[in-house]
């Protein structure tokens, strides 16, 4: 019997799978604890038009991060900073610090998370830093960090 799965079944597949299962199976386990719905052609359209709606959703997102990379690889920005002897900053630049200066002056939200530092940024000078913005899809930054007038 054919069934379309409406969660993670052990041993026979994930959710919105289309799987061939026996009858006593599905009829004493997989109906009555709603794991499963047998595979009408009502049912199985809907799979499809799901399955579709997510691939869009999914090639819109790619397309955004691409977007939103080649935007941020054409991007400096400066940051502003104090710093004692030696070009040696007060505290440090976090990915907070360049995030919120992303945002103000370029108008574009970036997760703290998803920036990747290396290393601490503690002196002035020119940094390469990647963005992680979707599977398999990264941005390079540049920032500068520069003394406070």
């Amino acid at each position: 019997m054919k069934v379309i799965l409406k969660q993670d079944v052990k041993g026979q597949g994930k959710k919105g799978q289309l799987v061939n299962v026996s009858d006593g199976y599905a009829r004493n386990f997989l109906f009555p604890k709603g794991l499963a719905v047998e595979a009408s052609s009502t049912a199985v359209n809907e799979m499809n038009t799901q399955n579709a709606a997510k691939a869009f959703k999914h090639q819109q997102e790619v397309d955004a991060a691409k977007a939103l990379s080649e935007q941020l690889g054409a991007l400096t920005v400066i940051i502003k900073a104090k710093a004692g002897g030696g070009d040696k900053l007060f505290g440090a630049i976090t990915s907070s610090h360049i995030c919120e200066e992303v945002k103000k002056t370029h108008g574009i939200e970036l997760d703290r998370r998803k920036l990747v530092i290396d290393e601490a940024i503690k002196h002035y000078g020119e940094y390469n830093l990647t963005v992680k913005l979707f599977e398999g899809i990264k941005a390079d930054l540049k920032v500068r960090v520069e003394p406070e007038a």
